[in-house]
This record gives structure tokens, C-alpha cells and sequence, in this order.
């Protein structure tokens, strides 16, 4: 048994490896416009005018694109996240040529109707692994991420009413 869950495990280290943006740039750049595209037209909701927002946009795609460019060329894995966050970090130094540009366009969008959805989206992604632990662990799990959902609710309003 324990073979057949090792092959197993294998297996789907090896599928998720595939799976991973960097390692499907051409795909990823098709569904990383679409959400840029409905980003920037959520911009207009909040009040934004749309085409204020539209340098924003195009550079955060450069940004996410180059960061996973750069994931897919360096020899060691780095998760994109982490090339992406440091790619526009590098960006927007004061030090980087045409900072001041860059932060000035970045201002345009408005950051909360960009990141709600995907944070939406991230909530929403479980695979079959977390349903089959959902399964054996059953409402215990659910008792256990109410209370601490609740303590972390209860420490940050304590924390926000001391400091605040």
C-alpha cells in the first residue's frame, strides 16, 4: 500500500510540476490578460476613470510576466510569487530608472478591486486532497477554524483598540 501511495505522491509532484505557470507561460499570459482586462474595467465600478488606470495595468502584467520568466530560466526553483514580488520590488526602487513613473501609473489602479477576486478566487480553490481531509476530520476542523477565527478577530480588535 505504502508503494502504490509513494508512486502516487510521485506522480503528482510531477503533474503539479507541469502544472506551474512558469512552466506554461503561454497560457498563463492568455488568462493573466483576461484578468487584467476585467481588473481594469472593475476599476471604473470604484469611480476610476478607465483608461487612467490602463498604464497600471499593462505594467503589473510586465511585472507578473517577467517574474515568471525569470522563474522558468534560473536553474533552482523559487515559487513565482516570490520573482513576481521581487521583480516589482526591484521596480519600484527609488534607485530603479523611471520609478517615479511607474509608482505614478501603479496609483492609478485601484488595488482592492484587483486583488478582492483573486483572493475570492484563492478561497475558493480546494483540491481533492483538502476534501478528503475535510472528510476524516469532519465538524473538528470546523470547530478549530472557527476559534481561531474568532481569536485572531478578538486579538486584532484589542490590538487595533490599545494602539488606536
Amino acid at each position: 500500500m505504502k508503494a502504490s501511495q509513494t508512486a502516487v505522491d510521485h506522480f503528482d509532484a510531477e503533474a503539479l510540476k507541469e502544472l506551474r505557470p512558469e512552466n506554461q507561460l503561454g497560457k498563463t499570459a492568455l488568462v493573466l490578460a483576461a484578468v487584467c482586462i476585467s481588473a481594469w474595467f472593475s476599476n471604473v465600478v470604484n469611480g476610476a476613470p478607465l483608461l487612467d488606470a490602463l498604464p497600471g495595468m499593462l505594467i503589473l502584467y510586465a511585472m507578473v510576466m517577467v517574474g515568471l520568466g525569470i522563474g522558468r530560466v534560473f536553474p533552482f526553483y523559487l515559487p513565482s510569487v516570490a520573482w513576481v514580488s521581487l521583480i516589482s520590488i526591484v521596480m519600484t526602487l527609488p534607485v530603479f530608472p523611471g520609478n517615479e513613473w511607474i509608482l505614478e501609473q501603479l496609483a492609478q489602479v485601484n488595488f482592492l478591486a484587483v486583488v478582492t477576486p483573486v483572493l475570492a478566487y484563492a478561497g475558493l480553490a480546494l483540491t481533492g486532497r483538502e476534501f478528503a481531509m475535510f472528510k476524516q476530520t469532519g465538524w473538528k476542523l470546523v470547530l478549530v477554524a472557527l476559534l481561531v477565527f474568532t481569536g485572531t478577530f478578538i486579538g486584532s480588535a484589542v490590538v487595533a483598540h490599545i494602539l488606536l
